[in-house]
């Protein structure tokens, strides 16, 4: 499909009234400066910005890959402090104040944030810099970021928009990096912290255990380990007990930072996750319905879940002025999927997959001349074997390949450079371009044509770029006015998910294999805005995203041996998404804090109805309405607690695709009903390192559901947290 002809003309009447009305990232809640551990942040401070932790000067590094402040960053950023990441029972539950983001659940452990419209793998996730993307990533929501332990984080960073140049291929809604916690000494040689959290609605309990201490003068480790037991979740209303929704998790992780010199400090990470029998509820028998949706037909389908990432990194900086900082990874990470399907007739399949991934990462960074210069090579291999067991009826066919192709490799590789550097005094420049390269190689693929067996192997590059503008217009010891925006590429290759595929999709859908796709590419347009004060501070953007060669899922026409329809894979789309993301806190007093945002998204695609039929104009899936959140927290100086109120809106989610429409068992007829939440959370601390967090989330008890999820969200539902460090 051809992209717009005149893209300029287009950006300019679309961002010049938006930017008049609303725009972007960041809700900029309540101050926060000591951390209560458990739960939210708790004495504040009459000096303090309106936003400690979260306001324009907080630190972020994922925008750059340097630590920069959100004001001096020409990007729409978020970042979520560890107090909030505490309250949550996963990854993505954390990012649902981000205005932007709407988190769909399949089920409790499959979590996916879409960013500005996109998600599955058309947004990237890294861990500690690290890609949690691989090259079996689905289209769609999936429930990848579920596998990061959010107890082991220190911080979420969230940047909006494409960020190909740094990141390369997937970057295109958003990048959400996850950091890990440091070492810690807590002033001895041993020391830790004991974390247990309950929920009634949402019917789980956690424990956590971090030890960590020091040796020597120059080495720091930490260790923790996580145990869940989630039960079967009370929804509100009417829907009641949700059966098969609880599942169990196990996680480790750990950190050891050794300082080789006084410039040079070598780090080394691991992290372990398993997540057993987590059910995908909407598929089966136990779907609850809610507003007419439907019932699935299967009796069981469970999902095993297990990460596990190691990796050294070598930090240098250099002694003299201009020098060369430089970062140094080698990682391997392995992730393994393992579904179960019981159906009836007795017939009872296992499928999966095992990808380890080799990496490797070279940054550097320097003053020069011209401005900061920051440059980089990465590379990463997947190693992928996959299998299909059906036990009783096995084929030959079905000793081919499980989900994805078997006995593949999946390489790819970037080389990038980008320049910071001031054109004015106020107003700073970044421009960027990157190299990607990525290549696919499989040897055991289903034959879309027939039940044997082909290879494939094919190759794409692609050169990206973005060109960024930050301009300080007020800057002023008490008032700060910062304008942002510029235009970014993104790219997308097509992956061994996209080329592989044999395996059910969405509702009453099979997906078959499509060798010969090619790339995505999007282009973003976006204007924004930054400014503080001391008693306010606000974040605000509209932005355009525009996409040409989408590879999207169409129709064949024909239906396999269960009645699913069957759909391929190909470059038959382009896109259009534009929207509006406002965010902001205001100190009332000293004491009090209002703090909230808005989002909203609009847009159409172009898809053939079936492969070589005609295109139709429709709305992008799953399109996030109209969202907002409205808050007020007290935390009085010098006191012990706080106490935070949030109420969460969404309308209704009315304006669905084909696809959508189609999806019977996770989006009702007509759409997804609107719904307005209420939580209360209260931080208190009891003593030196012992604080209790109380709360009660959804205190009116709405029945409701997130647009697209498979299942409704807890009713009304008592938290009680409490951490003891020693």
């Amino acid at each position: 499909m051809r992209r717009n002809p005149n893209p300029p003309a287009t950006i300019v009447t679309f961002l010049l009234p938006l930017g008049l009305a609303l725009a972007v990232s960041a809700p900029v809640p309540a101050p926060q400066q000591s951390t209560g551990g458990a739960g939210a942040p708790l004495a504040s401070d009459p000096d303090a910005k309106p936003a400690a932790g979260l306001d324009l000067d907080t630190m972020v590094v994922t925008p750059t890959r340097e630590g920069q402040s959100i004001l001096n960053v020409p990007y729409a950023v978020h970042s979520v402090p560890e107090s909030r990441i505490d309250q949550m029972r996963t990854l993505p539950q954390a990012l649902r104040d981000v205005p932007g983001v709407m988190v769909q659940e399949t089920g409790p452990a499959q979590g996916s944030p879409y960013i500005r419209g996109f998600t599955g793998f058309r947004t990237l996730f890294l861990v500690d810099g690290i890609r949690l993307n691989n090259s079996v990533f689905r289209d769609g929501p999936n429930q990848y970021a579920g596998t990061v332990d959010p107890l082991s984080l220190e911080r979420i960073e969230v940047v909006k928009g494409p960020s190909s140049v740094l990141y390369g291929s997937d970057a295109i809604g958003g990048t959400v990096q996850a950091f890990t916690k440091d070492p810690e000494i807590w002033g001895r040689a041993l020391g830790g912290e004991v974390f247990t959290r309950f929920a009634t609605g949402a019917n789980y309990n956690i424990q956590r255990l971090d030890l960590g201490g020091a040796i020597g003068d120059s080495t720091a480790w930490r260790a923790g380990g996580s145990r869940k037991d989630f039960g079967d979740v009370e929804a509100g209303g009417d829907s009641g007990e949700l059966l098969n929704t609880g599942y169990d998790e196990w996680d480790a992780d750990g950190k050891v930072q050794h300082l080789v010199d006084d410039l040079t400090t070598l780090t080394f990470g691991f992290q372990r996750v398993n997540i057993d029998d987590a059910p995908r509820t909407h598929r089966t028998i136990f779907a609850v319905p809610f507003e007419g949706s439907g019932v699935g037909s299967e009796f069981r389908r469970d999902l095993d879940q297990t990460r596990t990432l190691a990796y050294a990194r070598l930090n240098t900086d250099s002694a003299e002025e201009g020098g060369w900082q430089t970062e140094t990874t080698l990682s391997y990470h392995r992730q393994e999927e393992k579904r179960r399907r019981e159906r009836s007739g007795d017939r009872v399949d296992e499928q999966g997959f095992d990808v380890g991934t080799l990496g490797v990462g070279l940054r550097g960074s320097r003053d020069t001349s011209w401005g900061r210069l920051r440059t980089g090579l990465e590379w990463n291999r997947d190693s992928v074997d996959s299998f299909l067991n059906r036990f009783e009826s096995q084929s030959a066919a079905d000793n081919i390949q499980g989900p994805v192709a078997d006995d593949a490799t999946y390489d790819l590789g970037g080389l990038y450079s980008e320049l910071e550097f001031d054109v004015a005094s106020h107003t700073t420049l970044t421009a960027g371009a990157r190299l990607t390269y990525a290549s696919a190689e499989a040897n055991e693929v289903r034959d879309p044509n027939g039940g044997g067996q082909i290879a494939l192997e094919d190759d794409w590059t692609a050169l990206t770029g973005s060109l960024r503008f930050e301009s300080r217009i007020v800057d002023e010891e008490h008032s700060k006015v910062a304008l942002f925006g510029g235009v970014s590429q993104g790219f997308r290759a097509p992956n061994l998910s996209d080329l592989t595929r044999f395996d059910s999709a969405r509702s009453n859908e099979f997906e078959i294999p499509a060798p010969g796709l090619d790339p995505e590419d999007f282009v973003t347009f976006e204007l924004g805005v930054k400014h503080e004060t001391d008693k306010m501070s606000f974040q605000l953007a509209t932005f355009l995203t525009e996409g040409d060669d989408v590879i999207q899922r169409i129709l064949t026409g024909n239906a396999n041996a269960d009645g699913e329809n069957e759909v391929t894979k190909a470059n038959a789309g382009s896109s259009t998404i534009g929207g509006a993301e406002f965010g902001m806190a205001y100190r009332v007093s000293p004491d009090w804090t209002a703090f909230g945002n808005v989002a909203w998204l609009d847009g159409q695609e172009e898809v053939p109805v079936t492969v070589g039929g005609p295109v139709n104009d429709n709305v992008p899936s799953r399109l996030m309405p109209l969202m907002g959140m409205l808050g007020l927290r007290c935390a009085p100086q010098f006191a012990s607690w706080a106490i935070e109120a949030r109420w969460i809106h969404a309308e209704d989610a009315d304006r669905l695709s084909p696809r959508d429409e189609s999806d019977g068992t996770r989006i009702p007829p007509g759409g997804t009903p609107g719904y307005d939440v209420l939580d209360v959370i209260g931080t208190f601390e009891m003593s030196p390192g012992s604080t209790l967090t109380l709360g009660i989330e959804n205190v009116t008890d709405e029945d409701y559901r997130v647009h697209g999820s498979g299942q409704n969200r807890p009713g009304r539902n008592l938290l009680i947290g409490a951490r003891w460090s020693f």
